[in-house]
């Protein structure tokens, strides 16, 4: 099994989103987080003021996988979170040991 994390734009979820149905994913966690990447974040003007803002607003999407559909969703998040400009994310992918279904007991592929 594998954890695909992808930190894209709060702009690109819906697209992800629907990528993610058409690749059959079942259901996926997505958080709000703040950070910096090659833009080393940007400066602002807030009444007069300038402010800079040291981390840039971002989602987290995390999917649980096998690992033969992991490169898919991995291309499929990327395709769809693409603007072609800085700030667009990144996406990594982790073997996971083990997963346990809460409700029922089920673990590894059975949970998903």
């Amino acid at each position: 099994m594998k954890l695909v994390t992808a930190v894209i734009r709060p702009s690109r979820l819906d697209e992800v989103k629907e990528a993610l149905a058409t690749a059959g994913v079942q259901g996926f966690t997505v958080s709000q987080i703040g950070g910096f990447g090659e833009q080393q974040g940007h400066a602002e003007v807030y009444r007069g003021a300038r402010y800079n803002v040291d981390f840039l607003e971002h989602l987290r999407v995390e999917v649980v996988t096998s690992n033969e559909d992991s490169s898919v969703i991995a291309q499929s998040i990327v395709s769809a979170a693409c603007t072609g400009t800085v700030g667009d994310g990144i996406v990594w992918i982790l073997p996971l040991d083990s997963v346990i279904h809460i409700r029922d007991g089920k673990e590894d592929e059975s949970a998903l």
